[in-house]
Formats: structure tokens, C-alpha cells, sequence
């Protein structure tokens, strides 16, 4: 194993810290949470001994940030997300910064702090403009039509999940669009306007279609009801 390779004598920390953190890496995508962590923190212990280079350490905060994220710990991701703005946001990364708001976003919401969660979205937005980051912007867009809509304010709900269907249009991303579609469909249906959310649900089930994938029974079941309510008496 690499790890144990490179903690004899001839390793450096640097090349131990790589590998460390490759290894919490594998082990987040493999779901193994605890293990992860143990991971990074070593790595930030590391860093820390190092001659200090803050954007690693702030990159080591995220991924810690990340696995708490994952594991449903929103409190403790949204306290490493903070440390880590503290020591990125003097760098000026940007696109490492809308990535990083995003995600405390996220957390703020998680943990009920809506009025944080939307201004935290709303700066991702900026920086991911700045950087023309359209991924970042079509999820974040997405993210913040859900807050929006949560906390019953459709128009700008309406407002950002149109933006994030464009922006899932350009990069090509149909289960994007799709995501963003049922959403609006919801608010159009909330307001009883059949018609603009049969057009999204009929949308949804053409992109299904056109990609080969099966539609869901609820998309079906949905169309059929918002067919009926269209329907001329």
C-alpha cells in the first residue's frame, strides 16, 4: 500500500501527505466516512508541520467539510467549511470559493439558517460567473430555487430553477434539466397553471425518450392528471 510505503524513512511528509489524502479520497467515495476523516486529518496535521501553504490547508478543510456533509453531520461540515473560507478567501481562488459557498450553502439550509443559506448561494453565484463556471451555476441555481420554493417564495423559486434549466441545457445535462423541470412543474401546479406544467412534465418525459431511458411511472401518472386538468370541458 502506498500509505505504508511512503511512511518509512526515505518518504517525505509531503509525499505522505499526497497519499494520505488520495486514500480519504477513495474511502469518501467508497462511503467509509470514519476512515476518510482519519485520513485528512493526518493530512492537516501534516500541512500544519509543513512550511504552511494555505490553500492546501484550506482544500484538506473542505474534504473535511465534505465527509461531514456526507455523513449528515451539517453543524460540524459548516464549522470546517468556515476555517477553510477564513484561509481561502484571502487567496482569491475564486472557482475553489463558489465550489466552497456552494457547499456551506447547502449546510446552512440543512440546519433551518435560510437567510445564511440564500446569501451564502448568491455569492457562489457571483464567483461562479466571474470564473464562467456553468456547472457551478446550473447546481447552485437549482439548489437555491429548492430554498426558494421551500420557504414559499415561487417567483424567485421560478426565477432560479428557469436559470438552472438553461444552464443544464448548455453543458448537455439532461438528468439536470429533468431535476430542475419537476420542480418548476410543482410550482406552476401550486398555482394552478396546468398548462405551463404539463409543458415541463412533457419535457421531462422527452428527455427520457430521447436518451433511451424509461420513463417513471410518476412522471406518466403526472402527465395524465395535468392532461386531464387541460383538457376543454
Amino acid at each position: 500500500m502506498a500509505v505504508a510505503e511512503d511512511r518509512g524513512a526515505e518518504a517525505s511528509q509531503t509525499t505522505l501527505s499526497e497519499s494520505l489524502g488520495n486514500l480519504g479520497n477513495v474511502c469518501a467515495m467508497l462511503g467509509d466516512f470514519p476512515a476518510a476523516e482519519q485520513c485528512y486529518r493526518e493530512v492537516l496535521d501534516i500541512q500544519r508541520r509543513e512550511p504552511t501553504d494555505w490553500s492546501a490547508v484550506g482544500q484538506t478543510l473542505v474534504n473535511l467539510g465534505n465527509v461531514q456533509a456526507d455523513a449528515g453531520r451539517s453543524d460540524r461540515a459548516r464549522a470546517f467549511y468556515l476555517e477553510a473560507l477564513d484561509l481561502l478567501e484571502p487567496i482569491h481562488d475564486r472557482r475553489a470559493l463558489g465550489i466552497l459557498y456552494s457547499n456551506l450553502a447547502l449546510q446552512e439550509a440543512t440546519l433551518g439558517n435560510t437567510e445564511q443559506a440564500v446569501s451564502r448561494f448568491k455569492r457562489a453565484l457571483d464567483l461562479h460567473r466571474a470564473v464562467g463556471n456553468e456547472d457551478g451555476l446550473a447546481v447552485t441555481y437549482s439548489q437555491l430555487g429548492k430554498v426558494f420554493a421551500a420557504t414559499g417564495n415561487t417567483v424567485q423559486a421560478e426565477r432560479c430553477l428557469t436559470n438552472a434549466s438553461e444552464h443544464f441545457i448548455k453543458l448537455g445535462n439532461e438528468v439536470g434539466e429533468a431535476a430542475a423541470l419537476r420542480l418548476l412543474a410543482d410550482i406552476y401546479q401550486e398555482r394552478a397553471d396546468w398548462q405551463s406544467a404539463l409543458r415541463c412534465v412533457e419535457r421531462v418525459l422527452l428527455l427520457q425518450s430521447r436518451y433511451g431511458l424509461d420513463s417513471s411511472p410518476e412522471d406518466l401518472d403526472r402527465l395524465a392528471r395535468l392532461r386531464q386538468k387541460v383538457r376543454p370541458a
